[in-house]
C-alpha cells in the first residue's frame, strides 16, 4: 500500500516581528483569544479579562489607584475588566502579548 505523503508543518510565527509590522496597533491572531502590541509610547489598554505578557524589552502597567506593575520579558500579570489600565514601554522593543479569557 502506497504511503500517504505528509503535509508539511507550516513554518513558526514570530509573535514579536508580527506585532512589529504594526506599532502601537494590536494585531489580532486569526482564530484565537490573543492580541500583540509593539508598544512605541504609553497607550491606553483595552477592558479584558486575561493575562496580559511581556514577550520582549519591558513596560510599565499603570493601574487604577497608584498602583503599578513592571513587566520584564517572559514575565505576565493578570488584567480584569473593572480595570481602566495604560502601559508604557521602558526598554525599546517591547511587545506585549494579551491572552483573553
Amino acid at each position: 500500500m502506497p504511503s500517504r505523503a505528509r503535509p508539511e508543518a507550516p513554518p513558526p510565527l514570530n509573535l514579536a516581528r508580527l506585532a512589529a509590522g504594526a506599532p502601537g496597533v494590536w494585531v489580532a491572531l486569526p482564530g484565537a483569544e490573543v492580541r500583540l502590541l509593539a508598544l512605541a509610547n504609553k497607550q491606553t489598554g483595552p477592558k479584558a479579562a486575561g493575562w496580559l505578557v511581556c514577550l520582549t524589552g519591558e513596560a510599565l502597567i499603570d493601574l487604577p489607584e497608584g498602583d503599578f506593575v513592571r513587566l520584564r520579558a517572559s514575565e505576565a500579570h493578570r488584567l480584569i475588566p473593572e480595570d481602566d489600565w495604560s502601559v508604557l514601554p521602558v526598554k525599546p522593543n517591547t511587545v506585549l502579548m494579551l491572552v483573553s479569557d
